[in-house]
């Protein structure tokens, strides 16, 4: 694969300049090649090719955005769909009866990537957006999915921990985690936004390990646990058994 003058290979420049669209999906040239770290010459040539085999798409004023064909060939191969298509019918039913945000999350690396979202009008705040990413430590989602992991990588996850922010340490992540492992569910109160209360639950495969997990944001002064989690387990166990069948 030929390599640019810079080093990186023309592959390398293209997986950046996909990865750098945003969750709405539409950036300037200028913007584009700025959040891809990559010339603008070089950035305009590349997405005059990608746009020719419909993988992106420029519009009028200069604004670049994901192509039909790439939205395609994502939707068609993900390994996401499955669950996407399993947990939907469980999702919807919480949802009827909440009339809050529900969504669906996986782990990425050290990140929790959301690949489903459900909300209403009048619904709280929530910043976890469909392919949106969140560090695990501020998610309930990510904490719900941590927890449920091997010890190896959980220990990998803890050694190289960093917050930014100085919020956590790595001693109290580790006591959440164990928390809840413990306890089934995770939840976290005023983290991300200072009014709602995230909690979520894993979906488990057959070693207990999870594979994703299904979550809630809802208003911080709805602290109905006792009703809200064993409905959020029965529907992970549902979404589990479905990924199983299939």
């Amino acid at each position: 694969m030929a390599n640019s003058t810079s080093g990186d290979s023309v592959v390398d420049r293209i997986v950046r300049l996909i990865g750098a669209f945003p969750a709405d999906g539409a950036l300037s040239l200028s913007e584009l090649a700025r959040r891809a770290d990559l010339p603008l010459t070089s950035t305009h040539r590349l997405v005059g090719q990608l746009a020719g085999h419909g993988l992106l798409e420029a519009v009028p004023g200069g604004i670049v955005r994901p192509g039909l064909r790439l939205w395609e060939i994502v939707n068609r191969t993900s390994p996401t769909l499955l669950l996407r298509q399993a947990a939907m019918p469980f999702m919807e039913d919480i949802q009827q009866v909440l009339n809050q945000n529900v969504n669906l999350a996986v782990l990425d690396g050290w990140e929790t990537l959301f690949i489903e979202r459900l909300s209403r009008r009048g619904s709280v705040t929530n910043r976890a957006q469909v392919t949106g990413k969140m560090p695990v430590h501020i998610s309930s989602a990510g904490l719900a999915l941590m927890a449920h992991q091997d010890k190896a990588l959980q220990t990998q996850y803890l050694d190289n921990f960093y917050d930014a922010d100085s919020r956590v340490s790595t001693g109290c992540l580790r006591a959440l985690l164990g928390e809840t492992k413990h306890q089934g569910f995770a939840q976290l109160a005023g983290v991300v936004d200072a009014d709602t209360w995230g909690i979520a639950v894993p979906i488990l495969d057959s070693k207990q390990h999870a594979v994703a997990s299904l979550g809630v944001v809802v208003p911080l002064r709805e602290m109905r646990l006792q009703a809200l989690v064993p409905a959020m387990q029965t529907a992970a166990r549902g979404i589990a058994r479905d990924l199983r069948v299939s």
